[in-house]
């Protein structure tokens, strides 16, 4: 459905029937969800209820999971309550400046939490980020803010209006209205669209230029007056860019969205002509006269490219504030490694070696959610067909073996297992896989990161034995002073527990997640000050950590100031070694 409700305006140029889309990323270029349903009904009723489609959902019809009983989240001093007034559900936020009540309007997410969206009772009437997110593996709140690898706050925000934050990645917007900044270079003013390769190496940036200037302009004011923006004095590119860019950040709302949530033409490009036509077929592949997106040097520009980089549209987060990312690089490095959080996934598999010829959805289905047992078994040998299709000199059981050093048949012969670490955090406390495709072996790996990717497996292995293994096994080397700089002068130490008490925080996750899930009983008294940890989404991995190693549920608030976190910390171990 087009946005307001009004009709989908007239497709901006004619296509010979037959043939490939000829323009797929301006408004006039999409239909809309419904215009799938017809023809593709079988897939369209699975994503209806897919976590994709409902990434962003009205809450007056919406199914929701989060209770709203009266339950209190603390932040400091300043509270949120998440209750039920009138049958409708609220969230009350007592802060500094008085109590402030919001009526729930959308609900965001849904897979592993839900997040909300309010308008406040006699307030601004824009809708705010909500400060409290429900999460499906604990029941339990968490301060909003806390999602990300952020520091502890004194305070709760409410003050982010939700159409100026994230608001392109969970709902539907043309194409074009993410490329401005690509267009215009450095200095364009920020808007929330910003679809942008600065994050990775110039070898894998795909540069968007404009190809017809005057049809663009032309583009830039329909756009700039549909949202009820201010048309530039001059003309010239270098003057709409930056008008369309303020246009959106002041005056793009829930009426000016292609569709709430994830609509199908987010990731199939404006479809349009293809609903009139279905000789004309869609393509993952921006198209159009006015904008061309160019490969660069050595890339064709395979259809898994283009698949993956709609993935990486959204998937290319390098979150926050937080300053590193693997690799041992930073976030603001020139060449910054891959994220350590999800939803960063998209970008970093554009990073690793294998984005030219497998597709995201190789592995994930869009239209549905993944089933957790079949992502599990793509971990085990069982999922080796997927990288042996094209690596066939590794699609026998005894070349796998010789290549692994692994037992056939064992888990260590499992492709996915080695070259996809699970190392990253995920959203449900839990460590997922890193998806910049790579060896362990790899030397900025071994040198720059912690722990040792061999170690997530093998949690009870020194910083030296694994070392020297790699060495004689691969024909490797590796210099022994950068090792003792990550974890001490005695490369002899359990790589984990030395990542767990000289990482940064993000290796200190992984090394959290790895003894939770071994449920290694001597590792409670290390993790217990993890509670504290001056990161609170540390925290709450030492929490899942310890309820799984003990079967206690830990009932400790984590999210409250670090040192009455410590205090209850001190006195849950203190009871718990008194336990028989």
């Amino acid at each position: 459905m087009a946005a307001c409700g009004q009709p989908p305006p007239a497709p901006a140029r004619a296509t010979p029937a037959g043939g490939v889309i000829a323009s797929n990323i301006v408004r006039a270029d999409y239909a809309g969800s419904k215009a799938c349903s017809e023809c593709h009904h079988e897939i369209y009723d699975k994503w209806a209820a897919s976590p994709m489609r409902n990434m962003t959902r009205d809450a007056s019809t919406a199914t929701i999971r989060a209770p709203f009983d009266g339950a209190t989240l603390h932040v400091g001093s300043e509270t949120a309550t998440m209750e039920m007034v009138d049958g409708k559900r609220t969230m009350r936020v007592v802060d500094a400046t008085g109590t402030h009540r919001f009526r729930i309007t959308k609900v965001v997410g849904g897979r592993y939490r839900e997040d909300f969206i309010g308008k406040e009772d006699g307030g601004d009437g824009l809708e705010h980020v909500l400060p409290a997110t429900y999460v499906f593996a604990t029941k339990s709140w968490r301060y909003k803010g806390y999602s990300v690898m952020v520091k502890e706050r004194p305070r709760m925000s409410w003050k982010g209006v939700w159409s100026r934050e994230c608001i392109p990645c969970h709902n539907t917007l043309p194409y074009v209205t993410m490329l401005y900044d690509e267009l215009y270079g450095p200095g364009l003013p920020g808007y929330q669209g910003k679809l942008s390769d600065r994050v990775l190496p110039p070898s894998r940036t795909w540069p968007a230029h404009a190809l017809d200037e005057t049809g663009l302009e032309k583009e830039l004011a329909s756009e700039i007056g549909f949202l009820g923006g201010a048309q530039p004095d001059e003309t010239g590119l270098r003057a709409f860019l930056p008008a369309a860019a303020n246009a959106m950040r002041r005056y793009l709302d829930g009426t000016h969205l292609v569709e709430l949530g994830v609509g199908c033409e987010a990731c199939h490009n404006g479809a349009r002509e293809h609903s009139i036509d279905s000789s004309i077929v869609p393509s993952f592949e921006p198209r159009s006269p006015l904008v061309g997106i160019t490969p660069p040097k050595g890339h064709a520009g395979t259809r898994s490219q283009w698949i993956n980089r709609i993935c990486a549209k959204c998937h290319t987060v390098l979150f926050t504030q937080y300053e590193w990312t693997w690799e041992g690089a930073g976030r603001r490095d020139q060449h910054p490694g891959g994220s350590s959080t999800n939803s960063g996934e998209g970008r970093d598999f554009q990073l690793g070696g294998c984005s030219t010829q497998l597709a995201c959805t190789g592995c994930h289905d869009p239209h549905v959610e993944d089933p957790p047992a079949k992502l599990a078994a793509m971990g085990t040998p069982a999922g080796n067909k997927l990288c042996t299709g094209c690596h066939k000199q590794m699609a026998t059981a005894k070349a796998i073996e010789l290549h692994t050093h692994h037992a056939e048949g064992s888990a260590g012969t499992a492709c996915i297992a080695c070259h996809m670490a699970k190392k990253n955090m995920g959203l449900d406390y839990g460590l997922v896989r890193y998806h910049r495709i790579g060896s362990p072996t790899e030397t900025r790996r071994v040198t720059a990161d912690r722990p040792l990717e061999c170690a997530l497996c093998h949690a009870d292995y020194s910083v030296e034995k694994i070392v020297s293994t790699m060495e004689d096994w691969w024909g490797k080397q590796y210099d022994r002073t950068t090792l003792r700089a990550l974890y001490g002068d005695d490369l002899g130490v359990n790589a984990i527990r030395a990542t767990l008490a000289r990482g940064k925080p993000h290796e200190q996750a992984a090394a959290i997640g790895v003894l939770g899930e071994a449920r290694d009983k001597t590792a409670v008294a290390a993790l217990v000050p993890m509670l504290s940890h001056d990161y609170p989404l540390v925290r709450y991995y030492a929490q899942r950590a310890l309820q799984r190693i003990t079967g206690d549920p830990v009932a400790i608030d984590v999210g409250a100031p670090a040192s009455d976190v410590a205090r209850a910390a001190d006195a849950w171990l203190r009871a718990a070694a008194a336990r028989p």
